[in-house]
Protein backbone atom coordinates (compact mmCIF):
# COMPACT_ATOMS: atom_id res chain seq x y z
CA UNK A 1 0.00 0.00 0.00
CA UNK A 2 1.40 3.89 -0.57
CA UNK A 3 2.64 5.81 2.12
CA UNK A 4 -0.48 8.14 3.16
CA UNK A 5 1.33 11.07 1.87
CA UNK A 6 1.93 9.97 -1.61
CA UNK A 7 -2.12 9.08 -1.65
CA UNK A 8 -3.13 12.35 -0.70
CA UNK A 9 -0.83 14.28 -3.42
CA UNK A 10 -2.03 11.73 -5.65
CA UNK A 11 -6.09 12.57 -4.79
CA UNK A 12 -4.76 16.26 -5.21
CA UNK A 13 -3.46 16.00 -8.61
CA UNK A 14 -6.71 14.62 -9.69
CA UNK A 15 -8.70 16.97 -8.02
CA UNK A 16 -6.84 19.37 -9.26
CA UNK A 17 -7.22 17.70 -12.79
CA UNK A 18 -10.78 17.73 -12.19
CA UNK A 19 -11.26 21.43 -11.12
CA UNK A 20 -9.15 22.46 -14.25
CA UNK A 21 -11.26 20.22 -16.65
CA UNK A 22 -14.12 21.90 -15.25
CA UNK A 23 -13.21 25.61 -15.87
CA UNK A 24 -12.06 24.86 -19.36
CA UNK A 25 -15.41 23.31 -20.19
CA UNK A 26 -16.69 26.50 -18.24
CA UNK A 27 -14.84 28.99 -20.61
CA UNK A 28 -15.50 27.03 -23.39
CA UNK A 29 -19.39 26.90 -23.03
CA UNK A 30 -19.60 30.59 -21.99
CA UNK A 31 -18.29 31.43 -25.52
CA UNK A 32 -20.31 28.95 -27.44
CA UNK A 33 -23.57 30.32 -25.66
CA UNK A 34 -23.20 33.78 -26.66
CA UNK A 35 -22.77 32.84 -30.40
CA UNK A 36 -25.26 32.92 -33.02
CA UNK A 37 -24.34 29.62 -34.79
CA UNK A 38 -23.57 26.05 -34.22
CA UNK A 39 -20.08 25.05 -32.54
CA UNK A 40 -18.34 21.12 -32.74
CA UNK A 41 -14.91 20.85 -31.64
CA UNK A 42 -12.22 18.55 -30.39
CA UNK A 43 -8.85 19.34 -29.66
CA UNK A 44 -5.88 16.93 -28.14
CA UNK A 45 -2.66 17.70 -26.17
CA UNK A 46 -0.60 14.97 -28.02
CA UNK A 47 2.29 15.15 -25.65
CA UNK A 48 0.34 15.25 -22.40
CA UNK A 49 -3.10 12.81 -23.74
CA UNK A 50 -5.36 16.31 -22.23
CA UNK A 51 -8.30 16.14 -24.21
CA UNK A 52 -11.79 18.47 -24.43
CA UNK A 53 -14.79 18.09 -27.12
CA UNK A 54 -17.90 19.55 -27.52
CA UNK A 55 -20.17 17.75 -30.16
CA UNK A 56 -16.91 15.98 -31.27
CA UNK A 57 -18.25 13.36 -32.75
CA UNK A 58 -20.92 14.88 -34.76
CA UNK A 59 -20.57 14.71 -38.29
CA UNK A 60 -19.94 18.35 -39.88
CA UNK A 61 -19.58 20.28 -43.34
CA UNK A 62 -16.03 20.14 -44.03
CA UNK A 63 -15.56 22.83 -46.74
CA UNK A 64 -11.95 23.08 -47.58
CA UNK A 65 -10.52 21.18 -44.51
CA UNK A 66 -10.93 18.12 -46.29
CA UNK A 67 -8.30 19.13 -48.42
CA UNK A 68 -6.15 17.59 -46.24
CA UNK A 69 -7.43 14.33 -46.45
CA UNK A 70 -6.99 14.67 -50.37
CA UNK A 71 -3.50 15.70 -49.96
CA UNK A 72 -3.09 12.01 -47.75
CA UNK A 73 -4.53 10.45 -50.74
CA UNK A 74 -1.55 11.56 -53.06
CA UNK A 75 0.91 11.51 -50.95
CA UNK A 76 0.18 7.52 -50.71
CA UNK A 77 -0.24 7.22 -54.41
CA UNK A 78 2.83 8.35 -54.91
CA UNK A 79 4.76 6.17 -52.58
CA UNK A 80 2.54 3.15 -53.83
CA UNK A 81 4.60 4.38 -57.00
CA UNK A 82 1.05 4.93 -58.66
CA UNK A 83 2.11 8.06 -59.60
CA UNK A 84 5.47 10.49 -59.29
CA UNK A 85 5.05 14.12 -58.13
CA UNK A 86 6.50 15.12 -61.44
CA UNK A 87 3.38 14.13 -63.41
CA UNK A 88 2.17 16.64 -65.33
CA UNK A 89 -1.39 17.97 -64.56
CA UNK A 90 -2.94 20.30 -67.61
CA UNK A 91 -5.24 23.52 -66.83
CA UNK A 92 -7.83 24.17 -69.02
CA UNK A 93 -10.43 27.14 -68.87
CA UNK A 94 -12.93 23.93 -68.94
CA UNK A 95 -11.74 22.84 -65.38
CA UNK A 96 -11.43 26.37 -64.13
CA UNK A 97 -14.00 26.81 -61.23
CA UNK A 98 -14.78 29.68 -58.51
CA UNK A 99 -13.51 30.89 -55.19
CA UNK A 100 -9.86 30.53 -53.46
CA UNK A 101 -7.19 30.14 -55.57
CA UNK A 102 -4.83 31.61 -58.54
CA UNK A 103 -5.23 29.12 -61.40
CA UNK A 104 -8.69 30.16 -62.61
CA UNK A 105 -6.48 33.43 -63.35
CA UNK A 106 -3.99 31.45 -65.44
CA UNK A 107 -3.47 30.80 -68.75
CA UNK A 108 -5.44 27.64 -70.61
CA UNK A 109 -3.30 24.94 -71.06
CA UNK A 110 -0.64 25.93 -68.32
CA UNK A 111 1.36 22.64 -67.30
CA UNK A 112 1.91 22.37 -63.85
CA UNK A 113 3.35 19.45 -61.69
CA UNK A 114 1.49 17.23 -59.11
CA UNK A 115 3.66 18.57 -56.11
CA UNK A 116 2.86 22.41 -57.54
CA UNK A 117 -1.00 21.23 -57.90
CA UNK A 118 -0.97 20.02 -54.06
CA UNK A 119 0.95 22.37 -53.19
CA UNK A 120 -1.28 25.01 -54.18
CA UNK A 121 -4.53 23.05 -53.06
CA UNK A 122 -3.17 23.54 -49.11
CA UNK A 123 -1.20 26.85 -48.88
CA UNK A 124 -3.95 28.71 -51.00
CA UNK A 125 -6.64 26.29 -50.35
CA UNK A 126 -6.35 26.61 -54.48
CA UNK A 127 -9.95 24.76 -55.51
CA UNK A 128 -9.00 24.75 -59.50
CA UNK A 129 -5.98 22.59 -58.06
CA UNK A 130 -8.15 20.40 -55.50
CA UNK A 131 -10.12 19.20 -58.51
CA UNK A 132 -6.99 18.61 -60.61
CA UNK A 133 -5.96 16.73 -57.79
CA UNK A 134 -8.98 14.75 -57.46
CA UNK A 135 -8.71 14.12 -61.05
CA UNK A 136 -5.79 12.40 -61.22
CA UNK A 137 -6.91 9.97 -58.64
CA UNK A 138 -10.91 9.84 -58.08
CA UNK A 139 -12.73 10.82 -55.26
CA UNK A 140 -13.23 7.16 -54.20
CA UNK A 141 -9.51 6.57 -53.70
CA UNK A 142 -9.47 9.37 -51.10
CA UNK A 143 -12.17 7.78 -49.27
CA UNK A 144 -10.22 4.61 -49.53
CA UNK A 145 -7.37 5.80 -47.53
CA UNK A 146 -9.12 7.43 -44.97
CA UNK A 147 -10.40 3.45 -44.53
CA UNK A 148 -7.04 2.39 -43.94
CA UNK A 149 -6.30 4.94 -41.39
CA UNK A 150 -9.74 3.83 -39.71
CA UNK A 151 -11.48 7.04 -40.41
CA UNK A 152 -14.28 5.78 -41.79
CA UNK A 153 -16.72 9.19 -41.05
CA UNK A 154 -14.16 11.34 -43.36
CA UNK A 155 -15.45 10.99 -46.75
CA UNK A 156 -14.74 13.18 -49.84
CA UNK A 157 -17.74 13.82 -51.10
CA UNK A 158 -17.26 15.36 -54.84
CA UNK A 159 -14.92 17.84 -56.94
CA UNK A 160 -15.13 21.70 -56.20
CA UNK A 161 -18.14 22.87 -58.39
CA UNK A 162 -17.97 25.79 -60.24
CA UNK A 163 -21.24 27.92 -59.26
CA UNK A 164 -22.97 24.58 -58.84
CA UNK A 165 -21.72 22.83 -61.76
CA UNK A 166 -22.51 19.33 -62.74
CA UNK A 167 -23.28 15.83 -61.01
CA UNK A 168 -19.64 14.59 -62.62
CA UNK A 169 -17.08 14.06 -59.91
CA UNK A 170 -18.89 12.46 -56.88
CA UNK A 171 -17.80 9.84 -55.15
CA UNK A 172 -19.86 6.92 -54.35
CA UNK A 173 -20.47 8.68 -50.36
CA UNK A 174 -21.16 11.45 -51.74
CA UNK A 175 -24.05 10.26 -54.38
CA UNK A 176 -25.91 8.99 -51.58
CA UNK A 177 -28.50 11.40 -50.37
CA UNK A 178 -27.96 11.41 -46.88
CA UNK A 179 -24.58 13.18 -47.63
CA UNK A 180 -25.62 15.81 -50.47
CA UNK A 181 -26.42 18.22 -47.52
CA UNK A 182 -22.35 18.23 -46.59
CA UNK A 183 -21.18 19.87 -50.00
CA UNK A 184 -17.21 19.05 -50.41
CA UNK A 185 -16.78 16.54 -47.69
CA UNK A 186 -17.99 15.16 -43.81
CA UNK A 187 -16.29 14.79 -40.88
CA UNK A 188 -16.23 14.53 -37.28
CA UNK A 189 -14.00 17.26 -35.13
CA UNK A 190 -12.45 13.80 -33.47
CA UNK A 191 -11.63 12.21 -36.93
CA UNK A 192 -9.98 15.58 -38.17
CA UNK A 193 -7.59 15.32 -34.77
CA UNK A 194 -6.69 11.69 -34.87
CA UNK A 195 -5.84 12.46 -38.64
CA UNK A 196 -3.75 15.21 -37.33
CA UNK A 197 -2.30 13.27 -34.98
CA UNK A 198 -1.37 10.21 -37.10
CA UNK A 199 0.41 12.82 -39.81
CA UNK A 200 2.25 14.47 -36.55
CA UNK A 201 3.68 10.80 -35.11
CA UNK A 202 4.89 9.92 -39.06
CA UNK A 203 2.25 7.17 -38.93
CA UNK A 204 0.68 8.55 -42.64
CA UNK A 205 1.79 6.80 -45.68
CA UNK A 206 5.62 7.11 -44.13
CA UNK A 207 7.63 9.27 -41.77
CA UNK A 208 9.18 11.29 -44.35
CA UNK A 209 5.74 11.83 -45.85
CA UNK A 210 4.28 12.72 -43.05
CA UNK A 211 7.05 15.00 -42.00
CA UNK A 212 6.35 16.93 -45.61
CA UNK A 213 2.94 17.11 -45.32
CA UNK A 214 3.03 18.84 -41.87
CA UNK A 215 5.41 21.36 -43.48
CA UNK A 216 2.89 21.66 -46.29
CA UNK A 217 0.32 22.45 -43.58
CA UNK A 218 2.51 25.12 -41.99
CA UNK A 219 3.17 27.23 -44.97
CA UNK A 220 -0.92 27.36 -45.43
CA UNK A 221 -1.84 31.08 -45.70
CA UNK A 222 -5.04 31.81 -44.23
CA UNK A 223 -4.78 32.13 -39.96
CA UNK A 224 -7.54 33.70 -39.72
CA UNK A 225 -8.45 30.90 -37.03
CA UNK A 226 -6.66 28.83 -35.19
CA UNK A 227 -3.52 30.92 -36.09
CA UNK A 228 -4.80 34.15 -35.79
CA UNK A 229 -3.49 35.43 -32.01
CA UNK A 230 -1.10 32.32 -31.65
CA UNK A 231 2.66 32.96 -30.67
CA UNK A 232 3.52 29.39 -31.67
CA UNK A 233 3.83 27.73 -34.50
CA UNK A 234 1.02 26.31 -36.52
CA UNK A 235 0.66 23.71 -39.04
CA UNK A 236 -3.49 24.22 -40.23
CA UNK A 237 -5.74 24.11 -43.42
CA UNK A 238 -8.97 26.13 -43.10
CA UNK A 239 -12.05 26.00 -44.46
CA UNK A 240 -15.08 28.41 -45.26
CA UNK A 241 -18.36 28.94 -46.92
CA UNK A 242 -21.44 31.68 -46.88
CA UNK A 243 -22.42 30.47 -43.49
CA UNK A 244 -19.64 28.20 -42.40
CA UNK A 245 -15.61 29.06 -40.90
CA UNK A 246 -13.93 25.62 -40.14
CA UNK A 247 -10.21 25.07 -39.11
CA UNK A 248 -8.11 22.22 -38.50
CA UNK A 249 -4.82 22.15 -36.88
CA UNK A 250 -1.76 21.45 -34.52
CA UNK A 251 -0.55 24.32 -32.41
CA UNK A 252 3.14 23.72 -30.79
CA UNK A 253 3.47 25.22 -28.13
CA UNK A 254 5.29 25.73 -25.00
CA UNK A 255 2.78 23.37 -23.28
CA UNK A 256 2.92 20.46 -25.86
CA UNK A 257 1.38 20.05 -29.26
CA UNK A 258 -2.18 20.76 -29.50
CA UNK A 259 -4.33 19.26 -32.09
CA UNK A 260 -7.52 21.25 -32.85
CA UNK A 261 -10.51 20.94 -35.24
CA UNK A 262 -13.00 23.40 -34.90
CA UNK A 263 -16.56 23.79 -37.13
CA UNK A 264 -18.81 26.94 -37.13
CA UNK A 265 -21.81 26.68 -39.03
CA UNK A 266 -24.83 27.95 -39.46
CA UNK A 267 -23.75 31.50 -38.84
CA UNK A 268 -26.81 34.02 -40.08
CA UNK A 269 -24.80 36.52 -41.94
CA UNK A 270 -22.74 35.87 -44.66
CA UNK A 271 -18.94 37.28 -44.26
CA UNK A 272 -16.31 37.16 -46.27
CA UNK A 273 -13.85 39.33 -44.42
CA UNK A 274 -11.09 38.37 -42.24
CA UNK A 275 -13.07 39.07 -39.33
CA UNK A 276 -15.77 36.69 -40.02
CA UNK A 277 -17.75 36.35 -36.24
CA UNK A 278 -16.60 32.46 -37.15
CA UNK A 279 -13.08 32.92 -37.59
CA UNK A 280 -12.87 35.51 -34.84
CA UNK A 281 -14.90 32.45 -32.33
CA UNK A 282 -12.16 30.23 -33.50
CA UNK A 283 -9.44 32.02 -32.56
CA UNK A 284 -11.28 32.94 -29.31
CA UNK A 285 -11.95 29.11 -28.49
CA UNK A 286 -8.52 28.09 -29.93
CA UNK A 287 -6.72 30.46 -26.96
CA UNK A 288 -9.02 29.01 -24.24
CA UNK A 289 -8.03 25.22 -25.67
CA UNK A 290 -4.53 25.64 -25.59
CA UNK A 291 -4.59 27.41 -22.24
CA UNK A 292 -6.60 24.64 -20.87
CA UNK A 293 -4.91 22.18 -22.27
CA UNK A 294 -1.25 23.33 -21.82
CA UNK A 295 -1.71 23.87 -17.97
CA UNK A 296 -1.80 27.43 -19.05
CA UNK A 297 1.36 27.53 -20.61
CA UNK A 298 1.13 28.76 -24.40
Amino acid sequence: MLPIATRLASLILIGSAYLFAQDLDRRIRAEVAGFDGQVNLYARNLDSGAAYGLGEDEKVRTASTIKLPVMVAAFAAVERGEARWSDTLILRDSGKVSGSGVLQELSDGLRLTLKDAVTLMIVVSDNTATNLVIDRFGADAVNAEMDRLGLRRTRCLRKVMSDGGQAAGFSAAGRLEENRRFGLGVSTPREMVLLLEKIERGQVVSPAASTEMIAILKRQQFKDGIGRHLDSPVASKSGALDHLRSDVGIAYTPGGRIALAITVDKMPVVDYSPDNAGNRLISTLTRILVDGLSGGRR
